[in-house]
This record gives C-alpha cells, sequence and structure tokens, in this order.
C-alpha cells in the first residue's frame, strides 16, 4: 500500500506546461527540439509511465567546476526493465582526472583519451531522453550536472521530471527522533537495495548503477507506491 498521500493541487509539478514554455525560450537546436516533443500529462498513471534510469560518473561532486566522464541509461517500466535498449556513453573531460576520483570509478584517463568530448555526445542523450520520466538515486547529482553542461553546450538548461529512489526510500524507512533508537539507515544505493534483497552489484559504473537504480525502483513500487496513481503524485 501506498504511504505517500495524493499531493494538493497546489504542490503538483506539471512538468507538461513548463515543457511547452521552455520550448518557447529554448535557442534553436537540439534542446528546443526536446522541449518541443513535449512531456507527459501529471495525470498518466505511474504503471504507463515511460521511465528512463539515469546514471552518471563524474570527476568530483562539485556540478560548477566537476565533470561528466560516462553516463548509462536503461529503459524500464514499472514492471520491466529492457535491458536491450541500455546505453552507455564515455566523454573525454577537458581536465585530468584526479586520483581520488579514479580510485572510485575506476576510469582512467588512458581509457578516456579517444572518447568524445561531452559536447559531441549531448545531442544523442537528448534523444533518448525525449519524453521520459527520468529515475536516479539522488536528484541533485544527476539533473544539476546535465543542467550545467547544457549551460555550457547550449546556453540553456535542461530540466527533466525525475523519480529519485533515494526521496522515495527517504519517505519509506524515515521516522521522527521519538520514534527511533539510533540512527537513520543508510540511504546509499546499495544499502537501499539490500532492505529490498535485491543482488548486489559491482558500483560506481554508470550502465550497472542505472541498473540498479532501476530495480530498487520496482521494488519501491511494489511495496511502498501506487501503480495507478498519477505520476505527479511521486515525481520531482
Amino acid at each position: 500500500m501506498s504511504f505517500f498521500k495524493k499531493k494538493p493541487a497546489a504542490e503538483v509539478q506539471d512538468w507538461q506546461s513548463m515543457f511547452a514554455e521552455w520550448a518557447e525560450e529554448a535557442p534553436e537546436g537540439p534542446l528546443k527540439r526536446y522541449y518541443q516533443a513535449g512531456m507527459i500529462s501529471p495525470s498518466t498513471k505511474l504503471e504507463d509511465t515511460p521511465l528512463l534510469a539515469l546514471d552518471l560518473e563524474t570527476t568530483g561532486l562539485d556540478s560548477s567546476k566537476d565533470e561528466i566522464i560516462s553516463l548509462g541509461l536503461i529503459p524500464l517500466s514499472s514492471k520491466t526493465i529492457r535491458c536491450k535498449g541500455a546505453q552507455y556513453w564515455m566523454a573525454k573531460p577537458e581536465n585530468l582526472l584526479h586520483a581520488e576520483s579514479v580510485t572510485i570509478h575506476e576510469i582512467t584517463d588512458a581509457e578516456l583519451e579517444q572518447a568524445p568530448p561531452l559536447e559531441a555526445i549531448l545531442d544523442e542523450i537528448l534523444i533518448a531522453l525525449t519524453k521520459q520520466v527520468v529515475v536516479v538515486h539522488c536528484v541533485s547529482i544527476e539533473r544539476q550536472f546535465l543542467l550545467e553542461a547544457a549551460m555550457k553546450i547550449y546556453g540553456y538548461p535542461l530540466y527533466f521530471p525525475v523519480l529519485d529512489t533515494m526521496g522515495i526510500e527517504y519517505q519509506a524507512i524515515h521516522k521522527p527522533w521519538w520514534q527511533r533508537f539510533g540512527k537513520q539507515p543508510s540511504l546509499r544505493l546499495d544499502a537501499c537495495r539490500q532492505r529490498y534483497r535485491l543482488p548486489r552489484y559491482k558500483a560506481h559504473h554508470a550502465l550497472t548503477d542505472a541498473l540498479s537504480s532501476a530495480e530498487l525502483l520496482q521494488a519501491q513500487i511494489a511495496y511502498h507506491l501506487d501503480p495507478a496513481a498519477d505520476i505527479s503524485d511521486y515525481w520531482v
């Protein structure tokens, strides 16, 4: 049973209307075409929503100075994951990698030497994102990095609606201090997956983490969300 309450009309985000506004404002080119393609209605049922799991690997956590070096996408619905539709890109950054980030994502400068710059592949990524509600684990990372990239490449921000598995999990497990003992459970992707007894994968590969987020969302739908509810009750 869903623990989410239906949002009051004043709190519903109408991404369809916002896309129409941005389609008028965005400069000519791929980003304008992305917005012109539109977005699904806020009243679309969760079970009928086209979903796309997304994960990035970056050179750090500061979107104002760090860069995207890989991106993975996997299409899904509330019940199926279409692995044949998965896409993966590597992008050569403008600056050399930091040793600290290489330790985490294990992508080296040598591996990126022949990769195209992000500006050469972002048009293709926009096509994949068109009319999709994006599934991520921590909306502040993926959406902000892609917004910054679009500002640099197109001179206009990239926005998209998100189902944030971290945010959903927080609402599912969070208890106020007077109802719990000790610290709150971890919201890391692997820790969230373990609560649903999902398999453990090697972390910090964009495509694997996109799959991990897709599987986690499906588990959350099965335990906590209402597939027949409006997508606007859940997207951010």
